[in-house]
Parts: C-alpha cells; structure tokens; sequence
C-alpha cells in the first residue's frame, strides 16, 4: 500500500457533509448565522437610535470599517493565508491529479466553513469577555481610560514592530500558533476544523488586540448596553469577512499566490495604518472623556 507523502492528508481527513441546494449543510449553517447576527444588529441600532457623539464618534459604516481593517491585520491574515495554504494541500491530496473536482471543492468549502465559524464565535465571545470585564471594573471613566492607554501602548508596539523589528516584546501570535493550527486540521473531521478555528480566534489576540481593545473601550465608555452589544456584533462580521472571502478563493492557486504576495508586500504599511488608527482614538477618547 502507498504511503501518503509527508505534508499531504488523505482524503479522509476532509469531512463528508449532507448537502442542500448544492452548498454542505456547514456552509449554510455558516452563512445563516453570520446574517442572522448581522440583520438582527442593525435593526436593533436602526430602531433603537443611538448619538455617534456619545459613543466615541462610532457609526455603523466606521465600526463595520474597523472590524474589516482589522480582519486584515498582517498578523491574523498571515494565519489566513496559512489555513488556505494547508486546506489547499487537502485539496490537492484528494484529487486524482491535482485539479480540484466539484466533490472536493465542496467537502472543502464544508469543512473551511466549520474554522471560520469558530473563529467568528471565539473572537465574538473574547469581545464579550472584555467588554463585561470593563464594565465589572465599573462605569467610572477611569476604567475607560485605562484600557484606551493600554491600547495606545499595544499600539506604539505594533509602530515598533514596523520600524524596529526584532526589538524587544512583539504584537505577534504565539510563535507555536502555526504548528498547534496544523495539528488540530490534521486531525481532520469535526473536531480538528474546530479546534483550528478556537486556536486562530484566540491566538489573534495579540495582533489585533489593539484596535478591539480600543472599540470595547468606547463602547464601555458609551454604557455598553445592548446597543454596545449590537456594534461588537456587527464589528465581528466585518472583521471575519476576509477569512469568508479567502476561503471562497481557496481552490485557486493564482488568487491565494497573490493574496501571499500582497501580505508580505504590504503588511507593514498595514500594521502602521491600524496603529495609527488606535491611536487617534485612544487620544480622542481621552480628550473627551
């Protein structure tokens, strides 16, 4: 019997899903969670009117904005394109000669549509997490303040990073995050796309902590509330949608290739933007507060 070649799975290692309509049921059950959240988070912000004033100059097209930037932090988008990389490994294996079929296609769309649903729902729940967290510590404006400045400090990090690379401490994920993500897909099935998906949402934190340190920190400003709630909400669907884009292009060697180029061609200038970015918040927050 053949042994696989080292790097490559077996085409077992893919889930076999149910399909409806032509789509696996994880996909669907992807995209109808994603617009249940979105559709019921807008229309809670459009009945319920809120000042942009009082929470930080927030909008919905500027927290959408954010959360789309941020899904394209250097870091986080580095483990994208990883995940692509691999899962197109997958692919590749579960073909007779190395063009993607229909079947494989779909069992990869399947199984990519369990990680991106972890993913959104870690980094959904971390952003809960930290937003009762600000408001377990109080309504008082200091509390506020203290995470805007360890924000603004995340972020002068992210600046040192760009123009002084290797220097002291890092806004990087976990340097075992790549092999631990690898691990967990090679499990394959259910549990390993899960497990893959949990691992990326938490092990972002570092890179894109920053900025969604800075818009919990707002929205505590603001009261939270359920309003608050309804921002995160829509903040995440805008920072999961790169990952939903990438995973739709993942079967294409020449859009994934490019993808690549372009991370490693501009992730500098990105990471500066987005620094710069919470850092004019931090010190707007502040000033008005």
């Amino acid at each position: 019997m053949t042994a696989e070649p080292e790097g490559r799975l077996a085409a077992d290692t893919l889930p076999t899903h149910t399909m409806l309509l032509g789509w696996p049921l994880p996909a669907l059950a992807l995209g109808g969670l994603l617009a249940a959240v979105a559709v019921t988070a807008t229309a809670y912000v459009l009945m319920v009117p809120f000042s942009a004033a009082a929470f930080g100059g927030l909008t919905i097209p500027a927290v959408m904005a954010a959360g789309f930037a941020d899904g394209f932090n250097p870091c986080a988008f580095a483990l994208l394109v990883l995940f692509a990389t691999y899962t197109l490994t997958l692919l590749n294996a579960v073909t007779s000669n190395g063009t993607p079929t229909i079947e494989a296609r779909r069992r990869l769309l399947g199984a990519g549509s369990l990680y991106v649903g972890a993913v959104f729902v870690t980094y959904f729940i971390i952003g809960i997490g930290l937003l009762s967290f600000l408001s377990f510590l109080g309504r008082d404006h200091l509390v506020a303040r203290g995470a805007s400045v360890l924000a603004l400090v995340m972020a002068l990090f992210m600046l040192k990073d760009v123009f002084l690379p290797g220097v002291g401490p890092s806004m990087m994920a976990p340097s075992g995050t790549h092999g631990r993500m690898q691990k967990a897909m090679e499990r394959g099935g259910l549990t390993g796309m899960l497990i893959a998906g949990v691992l990326v949402g938490i092990c972002t934190v570092p890179c894109s902590g920053a900025m969604y340190l800075q818009i919990t920190a707002v929205l505590h400003a603001s009261g939270g509330g359920l309003t608050g709630l309804a921002l995160l909400a829509l903040y995440n669907i805008a920072f999961i949608v790169p990952l939903v884009i990438l995973l739709l292009a993942v079967s294409n060697k020449r859009v994934l290739g490019r993808l690549g180029r372009w991370n490693r061609a501009n992730s500098p200038w990105i990471k500066a933007g987005l620094a710069l970015v919470v850092i004019a918040m931090s010190f707007g927050l502040m000033v008005s507060m």
